[in-house]
């Protein structure tokens, strides 16, 4: 692993060249495919930004939740789990908030532009 520059830094910076140097070359088809690029570009910048907290926020929301520990992956697995038996649902105590706060995290890296999202975030 290298110390510089970091994921981060050279995933905004492809991004940032295509945007700024190569797309006003462009047009047509491939003009959108580049699009394209350049939005993947940006949806892992702001993965590899924001996963770290988000994950460990929704760990804590699972840890509380379930009364076990483990990776997010587990514990998104027993939770699914105990949905499927019956034994959580949306009257649990917490469970629509961790979902409802799941949402907005993915909705962050996702599509942090789209307007329902950016109204919620006002409300928060």
């Amino acid at each position: 692993m290298q110390d510089e520059p970091t994921p981060i830094e050279l995933t905004k910076s492809v991004a940032d060249f295509l945007r700024g140097d190569i797309a006003p070359l462009i047009s047509g088809h491939q003009a959108f495919k580049l699009r394209v690029a350049i939005n993947i570009l940006d949806l892992v910048t702001r993965q590899l930004t924001q996963e770290e907290g988000s994950d460990a926020a929704e760990v804590e929301r699972l840890r509380a939740l379930l009364g076990i520990d483990g990776s997010v992956t587990e514990l998104n697995r027993a939770l699914v789990e105990r949905i499927a038996k019956g034994e959580v649902d949306l009257a649990t105590p917490g469970l629509a908030e961790h979902l409802w706060a799941t949402t907005m995290d993915k909705l962050a890296v996702d599509q942090p532009n789209y307007a329902s999202y950016k109204r919620e975030l006002g409300r928060g």
